[in-house]
C-alpha cells in the first residue's frame, strides 16, 4: 500500500491555496450593481403552417444583476431573450417573458424584462402564383419610346399569411434602366412584394425584356374646317373661327395613308337652342393615326332662328 505524504509538494500546495484565498477576496469585495441591456428578441418553434402577423418586437430590455467586473464584460451580444412558440396556434396569443426566457452569462442574474409579455397574431400559411410586373426607369433615345415588357418567369408563388396572400396582385422587379437606349434591353434584375409579411417561394429574380421601338411620328394639318352637327331644324348656326389645326400622332406608314379630307373637325349641338355657346371641337380619326392636339380646343358657335 502507498504511503502519502501529506508534505510533498508543499510549496505548490501553499501557492494554490494563497492563489484560491486571493481570488476569493477580488471576487468577495467586488460590488454587485445592475445594468440595463437592450437585447435581441429570438423566436424559436414556430409550428408548421402558420405565420406570424403585424409587428413583433426585435428587442427587449432586459435589467441584469452581478459583479461589477462580470458585468463590465456582458456585451449585447451575450444575452439574449428566446420565446419558445411551439404552443402558438391560430389567432391572437399572449406570451410570458420571464427572466426564465433570457440566457445570460455565468454569474448573471436576470432581474427583470420588459415587456413581460408579448401579444403575437397568427394566420394559416398560404401559397398563390402571381404575375411578374417589369419596372423601368429613364427614357429611350430621342426619337425612341419604350414598347411591349416582357419577364421571363412570368409568374412566381408568393408565401405568406392567408389573408396577405388574398391581396397580393404582382410581383414587382428592380426597374430597368432604359437611359439612351436605341434598340431592346435585356437584364437579370432582383424581384419584390410590397408587403414585407410576404416571400418569394423560390424566385428570387427574373430576366425582363424591354423593347425599344422608334417613336410615332406627329403630322399637322391647318385649316380644318369645322363642321357643325345636329343643328335643329329651322336654326341657323355658325363657328368663330369656323377652321381649327389638327396634330395627328402615328407611325410613318399611317400617317402617309391619311388624307386630308379623312379627318373631320366638329362640334355638337345636339338640343341646343338659339344663343351663344363656347363648345369643344372633337374629330373623329383613324385608329392607326389618332389626333392628340386640336388648336383651338373650342369655339364660340352662335345659334340663330332660320329666316
Amino acid at each position: 500500500m502507498a504511503t502519502i505524504w501529506p508534505f510533498r509538494h508543499l510549496g505548490l500546495k501553499v501557492l494554490s491555496v494563497v492563489l484560491a484565498l486571493l481570488l476569493w477576496m477580488i471576487v468577495s469585495g467586488e460590488e454587485t450593481v445592475e445594468r440595463g441591456l437592450r437585447v435581441p428578441l429570438e423566436l424559436q418553434q414556430v409550428p408548421a403552417g402558420l405565420e406570424l402577423t403585424g409587428e413583433v418586437p426585435a428587442t427587449v430590455d432586459v435589467r441584469v444583476r452581478g459583479a461589477s467586473g462580470t458585468l463590465s464584460r456582458v456585451s449585447t451580444g451575450d444575452v439574449v431573450a428566446v420565446l419558445d412558440l411551439r404552443s402558438a396556434r391560430s389567432g391572437r396569443r399572449l406570451f410570458p417573458l420571464t427572466p426564465e426566457r433570457v440566457v445570460v452569462p455565468f454569474g448573471v442574474e436576470v432581474v427583470q424584462v420588459q415587456p413581460s409579455a408579448l401579444a403575437m397574431a397568427f394566420e394559416p400559411s398560404a401559397s398563390r402564383q402571381v404575375p411578374v410586373v417589369p419596372a423601368v426607369d429613364g427614357r429611350p433615345a430621342p426619337g425612341y419610346v419604350v414598347g411591349a415588357l416582357s419577364a421571363d418567369p412570368k409568374t412566381v408563388e408568393v408565401i405568406g399569411p392567408e389573408t396577405a396572400v388574398r391581396r397580393v396582385t404582382e410581383a414587382l422587379t428592380e426597374p430597368v434602366s432604359v437611359s439612351g437606349a436605341r434598340d431592346r434591353v435585356q437584364q437579370s434584375v432582383i424581384l419584390g412584394l410590397i408587403d414585407p409579411s410576404l416571400r418569394l417561394k423560390n424566385t428570387r429574380s427574373a430576366m425582363v425584356t424591354v423593347q425599344i421601338v422608334p417613336a410615332p411620328l406627329e403630322r399637322s394639318l391647318q385649316g380644318r374646317p369645322v363642321h357643325l352637327r345636329n343643328v335643329a331644324p329651322n336654326l341657323e348656326a355658325q363657328a368663330i373661327p369656323s377652321a381649327v389645326g389638327l396634330t395627328l400622332r402615328g407611325s410613318r406608314e399611317a400617317l402617309a395613308r391619311v388624307e386630308a379630307d379623312d379627318i373631320v373637325a366638329y362640334v355638337d349641338l345636339a338640343g341646343l337652342g338659339p344663343g351663344q355657346y363656347s363648345l369643344t371641337v372633337h374629330a373623329d380619326s383613324s385608329p392607326e393615326a389618332g389626333v392628340t392636339r386640336i388648336e383651338p380646343s373650342s369655339v364660340q358657335v352662335r345659334i340663330s332662328s332660320g329666316k
